[in-house]
């Protein structure tokens, strides 16, 4: 097969699902348990046998140039859970080779798709071919350029309908958003789906739950609502910005990876790593915060487990890996892909730190380059941790000298334990702090007691 190959996400598989319950069936059948005979090959195809109620499996095939689905299950929707489950597997699997570097890989030979799975790409590959005009390298370049024009179409009437729908909600006041629930925001969600803008669909889906989130939603709600309506026009004009935010702007719009950025080979301490469950406990997320010791740069590795199945990349705060990081285009440099780790240490002391000031002057900064970024990652120090009246809300993180602060995120970090376990190891002196700055406050992760070299996770 010809053509470009899309690099999937699981954010982006899931995207995919055309409705909830495709996508709860498809996240089931993510796990390598469900398949026998899986492959894939070097020109964008996919296959697998699953397990089903009959006696034969269903045999299931993607082509990832399209992308096109095919599928012996009896199912009307498209992609099918079948071919959703075998998508999410191949993610997770190139999340895993992305780790152990993909030179690993490049040196095997795929395996020949079967029989059952090779007529089928043989049969598109020889429309395509009827169907191309002229030379092949320049019918690609046309066909992949039109194809890249036929989703920009699709995703602009989204965005439109989607600017609509927040100018109703707008008009009609946010006091109706608690009657209106998560199954209006949902029904959009699908919608952005249909326009082939998961990301657009994964920000729309959240709106729905703010609304019980406690005291203070209409603001969060209102919140939510510029940032979405800043990404909508920030589309609509994308052929006229900087290519770095252009990049950030189709990314954060749910469009696949279409380079990869700098690779950075380095030393690498892990300051944090922390799991996150989505709202509807179809997906967990594992983010890792590393920081490059030799180029000081901060890079963030997401691995991501369908239900029942953790993600797999586990590494304790404090190690140091000796391992080429892989940059992604957009989001304002932090998200990478960790190569294969060939030497790993243990960290002595607490790493470099910046004070209170210097850390919102980073987000700031970071915001020029990605303005729906929600946070920035810093360590500080010296600094303090201050207790709210009565230990309820309105925490601090203070510099040593007392000149600024910062305040500690409403929903008090991860969690309220993580902070009197700050304060405790502070004992009201000064300790090194790491977290995530952003514009709610301060969230603290990890701390460093100048007397010691172990780092404490917070939580």
């Amino acid at each position: 097969m010809t053509g470009q190959q899309l690099r999937l996400t699981v954010e982006q598989v899931l995207a995919l699902a055309s409705d909830e319950a495709s996508r709860t069936a498809g996240g089931k059948l993510g796990g390598e348990g469900s398949w026998t005979l899986t492959g894939d090959s070097a020109s964008g195809a996919v296959w697998g046998l699953c397990k089903g109620s009959g006696r034969e499996p269903y045999r299931t095939v993607v082509d990832l140039t399209g992308p096109a689905y095919r599928c012996t299950c009896p199912s009307r929707k498209f992609p099918c859970k079948h071919a959703l489950g075998l998508l999410l597997l191949r993610a997770t699997r190139e999340a895993q080779e992305a780790r152990e570097g993909r030179e690993a890989r490049e040196g095997q030979e795929p395996a020949p798709p079967p029989d059952w799975a090779a007529e089928w790409l043989a049969e598109r590959a020889a429309k395509a071919a009827r169907a191309a005009d002229g030379p092949a390298r320049p019918a690609d370049a046309e066909a992949a350029r039109k194809r890249a024009a036929r989703r920009a179409e699709r995703v602009g009437a989204g965005v439109l309908e989607l600017e609509r729908r927040l100018a109703d909600a707008v008009r009609e006041g946010l006091a109706g958003q608690e009657r209106t629930g998560y199954a209006g925001w949902e029904e959009t969600a699908a919608r952005m789906v249909d326009a082939q803008a998961p990301g657009l669909a994964a920000r729309v889906r959240e709106l729905g739950a703010i609304p019980g989130c406690g005291a203070g939603w209409p603001a969060r709600m209102l919140e939510e609502f510029a940032l979405l309506h800043l990404l909508d026009r920030a589309w609509l004009g994308v052929s006229g910005l900087p290519e770095p935010l252009a990049a950030t702007v189709r990314s954060r719009v749910g469009l696949p990876y279409s380079a990869e950025g700098e690779t950075v080979r380095d030393r690498w301490l892990v300051l944090a790593q922390y799991d996150s469950v989505s709202p509807d406990g179809r997906l967990t997320t594992r983010r890792t915060w590393l920081r490059g010791l030799g180029s000081g740069r901060p890079a963030l590795v997401l691995d991501f487990g369908p239900p029942g199945r953790p993600p797999e990349l586990a590494l304790p705060v404090g190690l140091v890996l000796e391992a080429p990081v892989r940059f992604r285009t957009g989001s304002a440099g932090l998200r990478a892909d960790l190569g294969d780790r060939t030497a790993t240490t243990a960290a002595t002391g607490a790493p470099a730190a910046v004070s209170t000031g210097e850390a919102l002057a980073a987000y700031g900064a970071a915001l020029r380059e990605d303005p729906w970024l929600e946070s920035w990652p810093v360590v500080l120090g010296p600094v303090i941790p201050v207790p709210g009246e009565a230990g309820e809300g309105g925490w601090q993180i203070a510099d040593a000298e007392g000149t600024s602060a910062l305040p500690v995120t409403p929903a008090g970090g991860r969690s309220r334990t993580g902070l009197w376990q700050l304060a405790a190891l502070s004992g009201g002196g000064p300790v090194t702090v790491f977290g995530e700055c952003g514009h709610r406050g301060f969230t603290p992760l990890t701390a460093w007691h100048p007397h010691a070299a172990e780092p404490v996770v917070l939580g």
